[in-house]
């Protein structure tokens, strides 16, 4: 009658001691989601307006060469005196020269300038677009590194989570086990050298418990300034369920072609492509009319010594016809980048394909474990149920109930480590393949 009356009345104690834990918790709000969390941390980063400045930097750069289509105007003034000029070498019949040329000159006019045929005109605008893209692709490559950075913050208070909630089932355990015995001692049923083991034991669980709950906040703090978010300290985590997102890319093949870096490198290989035409049209003639008109003291009559108009045009040609090989060194360096370039690019492959091998092969242990861990769990259960009824009996010390009630803490907690290093797991693998976490 004694053991039923204390065990009706550690049961009375769980229920109102659950009762006021949850009274005093503040609300907890929506789960915090994984997939909204990396589109906050992307959405709040300052490198992400890169993209819409150098969206803009293209379309002056376009603007920039559309220019040298245009006809330029120039204007040029110039005014000297030269300390000796030519002399006619005959003279006239009072012995002075026929003309004299003016020692003092001046001369003002304006230019205009058309180009007739350009060959880089065009190579150099496919470039600054190569250009502007290689950036972006760039850009977009480093923004995807949050979402590593993200994972790992969100998994971290996950995980202190999970270990968390088993040890706050514990802590509510343990102290239903100290009410129950703490009646026993008063009628004689038990030792208080029981009641004081139990307490320890609950001490420290409390501790472990507030432990957990520092390190959370700061996985949580962390979190918070990667996406920008108030984070409560009870909000809980929605772990992904990311089992078949991984199933498909295992169909797959581990396709891997999603990840920005690629979109980099083919990037990075048409701008050198590009650089390669450019370097080319240089070395190809040029062609431009221009026209002049003005007026000089003299005019185009060098003879004259007076102020005069004039006006000319026509026809240029410009053809750096040897440089010295100086264009066929720098498509070849060029070219030789274009290979640095594609064995990066055969390296990262490689050492993607290795990743996801190795997080592929974590998915399926983690699997096999929680199949394991289940059934630990239920052991547990029933031997620390046992070892609570045979202490309720005396025929067990109060450290033997404890030590199986640790054992099934630890397997608790086994089990809910694995549940989100499983699904951390699988989220790094869809990371590393450049596929969204859903």
């Amino acid at each position: 009658m004694t053991i039923r009356l204390a065990t009706l009345m550690s049961a009375w104690l769980l229920v109102t001691r659950a009762a006021e834990v949850a009274a005093q918790a503040p609300p907890a709000g929506p789960p915090i989601d994984l997939a909204s969390l990396q589109e906050a941390a992307v959405a709040i980063d300052p490198r992400l307006v890169q993209l819409r400045l150098l969206a803009e930097q293209g379309e002056l750069r376009q603007q920039t060469i559309a220019a040298g289509k245009r006809p330029t105007v120039a204007v040029d003034s110039l005014g000297q005196y030269q300390s000796d000029v030519p002399v006619p070498p005959i003279e006239t019949e009072n012995g002075a020269p026929p003309f004299e040329v003016p020692k003092a000159t001046f001369d003002a006019s304006v230019r205009i300038e058309q180009s007739l045929f350009n060959a880089a005109t065009g190579a150099q605008s496919q470039l600054a677009q190569a250009q502007i893209a290689e950036q972006q692709a760039r850009v977009r490559t480093t923004l995807f590194a949050l979402r590593q950075r993200v994972n790992e913050a969100f998994f971290s208070a996950a995980a202190l989570e999970a270990r968390r909630g088993a040890v706050t089932a514990a802590v509510a355990d343990l102290e239903a086990r100290l009410a129950e015995t703490n009646v026993r001692v008063r009628e004689g049923a038990a030792l208080p050298a029981d009641a004081a083991a139990i307490e320890a034991t609950l001490l420290q669980r409390r501790q472990d418990e507030a432990e957990l709950r520092v390190a959370r906040r700061v996985a949580l703090d962390r979190l918070a300034v990667l996406t920008g978010r108030t984070i409560a300290e009870n909000q809980p985590m929605a772990l992904p369920d990311v089992r078949a997102a991984v199933a498909r890319a295992r169909q797959g093949g581990f396709d891997v072609r999603g990840r920005p870096e690629y979109e980099l490198f083919a990037r990075t290989g048409e701008r050198l492509a590009q650089e390669q035409m450019v370097s080319s049209a240089q070395e190809r003639p040029r062609v431009f009319a221009f026209a002049r008109v003005g007026v000089g003291y003299p005019g185009l009559n060098f003879l004259g010594n007076t102020f005069d108009s004039y006006g000319l045009g026509g026809v240029r040609l410009q053809w750096n016809a040897w440089t010295g090989g100086s264009g066929g060194h720098e498509r070849a360096a060029l070219a030789i980048q274009q290979q640095v370039v594609a064995a990066d690019q055969a390296a990262f492959a490689r050492d993607l394909d290795q990743a996801a091998e190795a997080d592929a092969a974590s998915v399926d242990r983690l699997q096999a474990a929680l199949v394991l861990d289940d059934q630990i769990v239920a052991l547990r259960e029933r031997v620390e149920r046992s070892a609570q009824v045979r202490f309720q009996e005396g025929v067990l010390t109060a450290a033997e109930m404890l030590d199986r009630s640790t054992e099934l803490l630890q397997a608790r907690s086994a089990r809910a480590s694995h549940q989100v290093e499983l699904a951390q797991t699988g989220a790094r693998l869809l990371t590393t393949l450049g596929l969204e976490v859903r």
